[in-house]
């Protein structure tokens, strides 16, 4: 499994938000589907709510990439 880090600055990011930032998603529209497919886990859990608000300590996992964020 790769795994890499995403720094924000801010209190929180969105789930579709991280997924285009940290380049597992090229774009918004290919982001939503990942979720809507239920391809997309945050802290070991499918989740299917692209606007889920995440924080550093959360883990993003999609096929064999993980990001956790600080």
């Amino acid at each position: 499994m790769k795994k890499e880090t995403v720094t924000i600055t801010t209190e929180y990011i969105k789930l579709d938000a991280l997924l285009k930032f940290s380049g597992l998603c090229d774009t918004g529209g290919f982001a939503k589907e990942l979720v809507q497919q239920g391809s997309v886990k945050v802290n070991g859990e499918v989740c299917t709510m692209r606007g889920k608000k995440l924080r550093p300590g959360d883990k993003v996992q999609v096929d064999q990439y993980e990001v956790e964020i600080v």
